[in-house]
């Protein structure tokens, strides 16, 4: 059976002209590629359904409600520049269609070339896929994800948006060996450690994005065993990656007498969160007070061989924090 009308077209393109320049205000599309593939890419198509979150949980809001009102509620929420929850299990958020503005900044970041081959970890929606497939074509773009049932309906997204980059299902953590080699390696979920093995799948010289504590480090690659990089200035919330073996961090409690707006502070939960292995939450705050609150440029990763561990300004200065074996 063919691809069913979009009856949404029309609004959508509206809304999405509405988004790109939302998202201009903020500084991000500055490359016209990018925001030529925000302004042509559908992202209703990629979100026919998503859950906000209320007092009694997870409502579904969805394209085909009968009701008016409430389906132009959901095409005005799949145009948001917000993160939206499109599979919950039990519960608990399992996936997720991130921020477009945070996509934009990521995107841009990964600064990829015509002709380069990039490698997405964690396949969502599709969306990201498809920006991608819109700025290097279809068969520069491979997609991974450890569920079958969202890389099924990722590749439906893609095919009623236009696009069919090859979508896998497989463990993320491992790579795409068989694809392999990429200029580019984006993850879309949070790792604790950088895996190994996507460097060995890379050229050299490629860039890895991936969410690392509660920001986005990039690395650039020297070869199978080397890479090294800092954090972007933007913070980033992201479902945690699954396979692997990869471990789930669990951040420690607020210590009795240290100061709620202290502890949530943002600067200094991605520092207690990336050298929650090596400092309790006081040396952490003794650290961050110590060196004025560094920003998060000021911090990045090595992978050396079967080493990698975070730093502050200096790989090899004092203050350094060994990350799980990825």
């Amino acid at each position: 059976m063919g691809a069913q009308p979009d009856v949404f077209a029309e609004a959508g393109e509206r809304a999405r002209r509405a988004l790109v320049r939302e998202m201009e205000t903020y500084g991000v599309l500055r490359d016209p590629a990018w925001r030529a593939a925000f302004a042509a890419v559908p992202r209703h198509l990629f979100v026919p359904y998503y859950y906000v979150s209320g007092v009694r949980g997870y409502e579904r809001v969805w394209c085909g409600d009968p009701d008016p009102v409430r389906r132009d509620r959901w095409l005005r929420g799949a145009y948001r520049d917000a993160p939206l929850a499109t599979r919950v299990r039990d519960g608990e958020l399992i996936s997720s269609a991130s921020q477009p503005s945070l996509m934009a900044r990521m995107l841009e970041a990964l600064e990829p070339r015509d002709g380069d081959d990039v490698l997405e970890i964690g396949a969502g929606t599709g969306y990201n896929a498809a920006l991608l497939a819109h700025r290097l074509g279809d068969g520069h773009v491979t997609s991974v994800d450890l569920d079958e049932e969202i890389t099924e309906s990722a590749r439906t997204h893609l095919a009623a948006a236009g696009h069919r980059p090859v979508v896998i299902t497989g463990d993320g953590a491992r790579g795409c060996p068989e694809r392999a080699p990429f200029d580019r390696i984006v993850a879309t979920c949070t790792v604790p450690s950088v895996p190994h093995a996507w460097l060995a799948q890379c050229r050299p010289g490629a860039l890895v994005l991936a969410p690392l504590s509660t920001g986005l480090v990039l690395l650039r690659v020297r070869d199978a065993d080397h890479a090294e990089g800092r954090f972007l200035p933007t913070s980033a919330y992201f479902v945690a990656l699954r396979g692997g073996g990869t471990p789930t961090r669990r951040p420690r409690g607020r210590p009795m007498g240290l100061p709620r707006q202290v502890f949530e502070d943002e600067g200094f939960r991605f520092l207690r969160t990336l050298a929650e292995e090596s400092l309790d939450t006081r040396e952490a705050l003794s650290l961050w007070q110590r060196e004025r609150r560094p920003e998060r440029e000021r911090f990045g990763v090595t992978m050396r061989e079967a080493r990698q561990w975070a730093w502050l300004d200096d790989p090899e200065g004092p203050y350094a924090w060994p990350l799980p074996a990825g």
